[in-house]
């Protein structure tokens, strides 16, 4: 069963709301039982019941404050995402980035989802000349 871009897009939106509403209801309906999950920053998760906990678990620890799509492109039974993204911690960290999540769909559902990240505090290091100046802070590998 392949399923139509609309519908992917919708199934999407379920997922970034499910983070928003802190509720993991009906995250059998959007991915397979054996699917993958790669953060961008390493962690992968195999397996609905891993994709699961980790949702439930990590909700205990923050929130998402946004999780915004801004377009989406398919090819066939694959969908790449951009979005943006903003976090808050209950220790008080906060993260904000821009992204792209790369998905497999299988059945109408996501088999395989990697997203990559972006930071959102873009600067010219050639602004003041050809000798590239960099900011004095750690990359942040999304």
């Amino acid at each position: 069963m392949t399923c139509k871009n609309e519908e992917k897009e919708l199934k999407v939106q379920k997922w970034l709301e499910m983070w928003l509403n802190q509720n993991s209801q009906g995250i059998e309906e959007l991915f397979c039982r054996d699917a993958i999950y790669v953060e961008s920053w390493g962690p992968k998760y195999i397996g609905l019941n891993a994709i699961r906990h980790w949702f439930e678990e990590w909700n205990t620890r923050g929130s998402v404050k946004t999780w915004k799509i801004k377009q989406f492109f398919h090819k066939d039974e694959q969908t790449i995402v951009e979005w943006y993204f903003c976090n808050e911690m209950k220790d008080g960290r906060k993260e904000e980035f821009d992204g792209l999540s790369l998905i497999k769909w299988e059945n109408g559902k996501i088999c395989f989802l990697k997203e990559y990240g972006c930071n959102i505090n873009n600067y010219n290091p050639y602004q003041e000349g050809s000798k590239p100046i960099f900011r004095d802070e750690k990359s942040k590998w999304f």
